[in-house]
């Protein structure tokens, strides 16, 4: 109401503003401060109950807005907080936050130069400095930053099938042979949702098995490629995931490269979860083989703490994304403008409005470096191999599988001590089955820690313990380790 535009609305504005970021900066600082909790939670019938959330024909006043705004964060998950597990995107950066901020007040759109000058010219180096660490000549290639992995698994379906048949841009799937995309039945589950949105359907995606520890087995995928080509389908894409969302496994992706190259398929590399071991000169040896892939996800939101949403798709093949997906709109992408039309990002694009993600990753590369990232990298897997190391012989631990992990996830189940001495039957495994749940719920109404269980094939729910906060210390996994014991002691 008295804010800018409004006339002589400067004081106000700043004033308001200023009442905003102090809200924000309390939030920030309570994130860290492991006396608070992770989660104030609500039932969601309560939390709709407790306050008012509808919306109005009047205007509020600046008090009521400052007050939803400390109601919102009252009940948001800090996922800054050092005890937060839940998810694979987690921590507080404060150099991407402040990106973030810059980014929300620029309030600009990534599909032109004429637009987004300096942000279409950070996403082109930084995209570029991407497929360097990726192993491709000089960074050759191209790329984009997309609305998260799902749509950067997408991207590589679309450009997939676009290399093979360019004809089923304009004619559509009745004009092309019927496809099959093969992936591991680890893989994220954006394959074959990509497989359902492309209208080449999910039942073209075939699973192809993995070994005890979750990585595919090459021989397998080999054997699952013959059989589609005998039955006349035509093999378009393999997806090999770098970092499996649950167990944290890496396919072999010289051995599948090697397939891929044998029978002239599209190789793409799923490394929303693990390529930011590209950044550790230790731990990268995980992907070596990912040099050889056409395209590649990588999302800076998980392992390397960036805030969400950051997600790059890296292609090897410069201007295919551009002849994939361009539709030469003449009101956006007008062909007689007086600079270099190569910078105008957007035709290039499924979106239309884009937002700007490179400067959160770019900002905060400029203040880490390179080196930054790798330090924080190694230490949450550093981190992982201390908790494997202090629960796998631990009483009332099980390990998922066996040897240390390769990324940070580490799957355990809690035995509690009435299962301890029970034979393994059905009667012990429905038991087990309910544990976990148990221990979340419990966990997430003390609001002491999250962290996150599933079940997977045959096996009943375990916890899936992830670490890719650079805030987390060795007292933290402690902390985790007793609270489980203290939360499932009497289950």
């Amino acid at each position: 109401p008295d804010l800018l535009p409004a006339c002589n609305g400067e004081m106000t504005t700043m004033s308001f503003l200023q009442d905003v970021v102090d809200i924000l900066l309390q939030y920030v600082v309570k994130s860290f401060d492991r006396s608070t909790k992770v989660i104030d939670f609500h039932y969601p019938s309560e939390l709709l109950q407790e306050y008012n959330w509808e919306l109005a024909d009047q205007p509020q006043t600046l008090e009521e807005i400052l007050l939803n705004c400390r109601t919102t964060l009252k009940y948001a998950i800090k996922t800054g907080h050092p005890r937060y597990f839940n998810q694979l995107s987690t921590g507080l950066d404060m150099v991407g936050l402040a990106a973030d901020w810059l980014t929300s007040a620029a309030n600009t759109n990534m599909f032109t130069y004429e637009i987004a000058p300096v942000f279409v010219l950070l996403e082109y180096v930084t995209l570029r400095k991407m497929r360097e660490m990726v192993g491709w000549p000089g960074g050759c290639g191209d790329g984009i930053f997309s609305p998260g992995g799902a749509i950067s698994n997408m991207y590589a379906m679309l450009i997939a099938r676009f290399k093979m048949f360019p004809e089923v841009k304009e004619k559509g799937m009745a004009a092309i042979p019927r496809l099959v995309a093969f992936t591991s039945e680890h893989s994220h589950f954006s394959v074959k949702k990509g497989a359902a949105a492309l209208g080449i359907g999910t039942d073209s995606v075939i699973l192809i098995r993995c070994d005890e520890r979750g990585k595919m087995i090459p021989s397998d995928l080999e054997r699952r490629i013959i059989e589609a080509k005998q039955k006349g389908f035509v093999p378009f894409l393999v997806s090999a995931t770098a970092g499996t969302t649950v167990y944290g496994a890496f396919d072999p992706l010289i051995a599948i490269a090697d397939i891929c190259k044998k029978y002239k398929i599209w190789m793409h590399v799923d490394g929303a979860w693990g390529g930011g071991l590209l950044m550790s000169r230790k731990h990268k040896w995980k992907l070596n083989g990912v040099e050889r892939a056409n395209s590649v996800t990588w999302n800076p939101h998980k392992m390397m703490g960036v805030p969400l949403q950051c997600s790059a798709l890296l292609v090897r093949e410069e201007g295919l994304m551009q002849s994939c997906n361009q539709m030469h709109a003449s009101y956006l992408f007008q062909q007689d403008k007086h600079y270099d039309l190569s910078y105008d990002t957007g035709d290039k694009a499924l979106q239309c409005g884009r937002h700007v993600d490179v400067f959160k990753l770019w900002l905060m590369w400029r203040a880490k470096g390179t080196t930054g990232f790798e330090a924080q990298i190694d230490k949450c897997l550093e981190l992982a191999e201390y908790l494997y190391n202090k629960i796998k012989n631990r009483e009332g631990y099980e390990m998922v599988f066996d040897g240390k992990p390769q990324h940070t996830n580490v799957c355990f189940w809690y035995i509690p001590p009435s299962l301890r001495s029970m034979e393994d039957n059905e009667e012990r495994m429905s038991r087990l089955m309910k544990v976990a749940p148990v221990i979340k719920a419990r966990m997430m109404e003390y609001g002491t820690t999250m962290v996150s269980y599933q079940p997977l094939g045959d096996k009943v729910n375990f916890f899936r313990m992830v670490i890719s906060n650079p805030a987390a210390t060795h007292q933290d996994i402690d902390f985790l380790i007793d609270e489980i014991e203290r939360l499932g002691q009497d289950l």
